[in-house]
């Protein structure tokens, strides 16, 4: 089994999934109208949309569903773009384009919850609001200018003075935030199973441990390859993350890989929660050497960091991890940890989402930049239009030339550098 399965086996969502939805093995010689390679968040989602529309739909994951982002993230779901303000989409993209895509991203948060309601999945949701903490006087101003645009947009998001904000967080650098009331976070697995459900129960067929090696065009019509099996489909949409491996390589030469180590700390007793998250919303701050915190539903810490050197990092990632919680929430004691695991953001040199044709009727579509549950919840719905035939230039998320990060090599270590550098500034300021 790949190393992508263990990973994901250590994380605390595996420890406590419900039931995986099942797979069928792939019949040769089957054909489909749309083929989805990738069984994430997105894979998933455009599944659902589809098979909802009366589309047969074939889902291929190359391991099992939940191995690799959907199954390794933090469970946040927040909706807006990581590192592009508003005012930078549309100098990027245009007003009118724009403000296409920020209305689209901005639905995210209340997308992934209704679908929750809708459908009926189990996976802890709370809508609580997810917060974004200024450190300094310069961020919180940066925030104030981020909320008036969002606000402009027609979105309701406050900046909370500093008195208001540390009565929802126990940051220790803490003077305002931006609380988007929209925002807050789940268990990524279940929900991601919860997807799966209901793609299979409108008729979606699942394939797992099939990976695609290759996607060539016969005819009028697309041959995925998939070791001793193949499969031909009108259409096929490549959903797969920062994976190099196979066809899904097609998108990994697009972005940066960015390696995200995560934790879960045992419980927590109810008087130290409610003095560090006493609304639950999940958290943020603005330092370049990001600290995010949340809650599970048994008021486990869950909360993430990057490595400098990603060698030998796990256990040394999981120990600085829970020190830093330690000291940025003035823990009274230092966290036990219960699960330390590694996860993989595909960060685009823009920061936005983009779709990627390779052919006619084979869209790719990759980008979210570390807002995976909020970001996937529109792009699988874009790509499940792109399937149906929309016009790709008339989609509210950008269409891309397919070509690789200059030096990708090269560039992989560019996050290394980044983690350094934002260490640095902060002992310098001492944060």
């Amino acid at each position: 089994m790949p190393n992508a399965s263990r990973e994901h086996r250590a994380t605390l969502w595996w420890h406590t999934a419900a039931q995986k939805p099942p797979s069928t093995p792939l019949t040769n010689k089957r054909h489909v109208s749309v083929a989805i390679i990738g069984g994430g968040f997105t894979g998933m989602t455009a599944a659902m949309h589809l098979a909802a529309r009366g589309t047969e739909v074939a889902v291929l994951e190359a391991d099992e569903i939940g191995s690799g982002a959907s199954g390794l993230n933090a469970g946040f779901v927040v909706p807006n773009f990581a590192k592009a303000d508003p005012a930078y989409v549309m100098s990027k993209l245009g007003a009118d384009r724009g403000r296409r895509l920020l209305d689209l991203v901005g639905q995210g948060a209340d997308r992934v919850f209704s679908t929750i309601r809708n459908n009926g999945i189990a996976c802890d949701p709370e809508q609580v609001g997810w917060m974004h903490v200024a450190h300094s006087d310069a961020m919180l101003k940066v925030l104030q200018q981020r909320v008036a645009l969002w606000n402009d947009l027609g979105r309701s998001l406050r900046l909370l003075s500093a008195a208001e904000a540390r009565e929802l967080t126990g940051v220790r650098r803490c003077v305002g935030a931006l609380l988007d009331p929209s925002g807050g976070m789940l268990h990524p697995l279940n929900y991601l199973y919860g997807l799966a459900t209901s793609a299979l129960e409108a008729g979606a067929t699942l394939h797992e441990h099939t990976p695609v090696a290759a996607v060539e065009r016969s005819k009028n019509h697309w041959v995925l390859s998939c070791g001793t099996q193949n499969l031909s489909a009108d259409r096929v949409l490549l959903c797969t993350n920062a994976s190099p491996m196979g066809v899904a390589g097609r998108l990994y030469r697009a972005i940066v890989p960015l390696p995200v180590y995560q934790i879960s700390t045992k419980p927590l007793p109810k008087d130290v929660v409610s003095k560090i998250s006493s609304g639950r919303n999940p958290v943020a701050d603005t330092r370049a050497n990001l600290f995010t915190y949340r809650l599970d539903r048994s008021d486990r810490l869950i909360s993430g960091g990057m490595a400098i050197v990603p060698i030998g990092a796990h256990e040394r990632m999981g120990r600085m991890i829970a020190k830093r919680l330690y000291k940025e929430l003035s823990l009274p004691v230092m966290p036990d940890i219960e699960h330390v695991w590694r996860g993989t953001a595909a960060i685009t040199p823009d920061f936005m989402p983009h779709l990627y044709e390779f052919g006619p009727g084979f869209i790719g579509g990759i980008g979210c930049n570390g807002r995976g549950i909020a970001m996937t919840a529109m792009l699988g719905q874009v790509m499940a239009a792109a399937a149906s035939g929309d016009p790709l230039r008339e989609l509210p998320i950008p269409l891309a030339p397919e070509k690789a990060v200059p030096f990708h090599r090269f560039a992989r270590a560019a996050p290394s550098f980044a983690i350094a550098q934002a260490r640095w500034a902060d002992r310098r300021d001492h944060l």
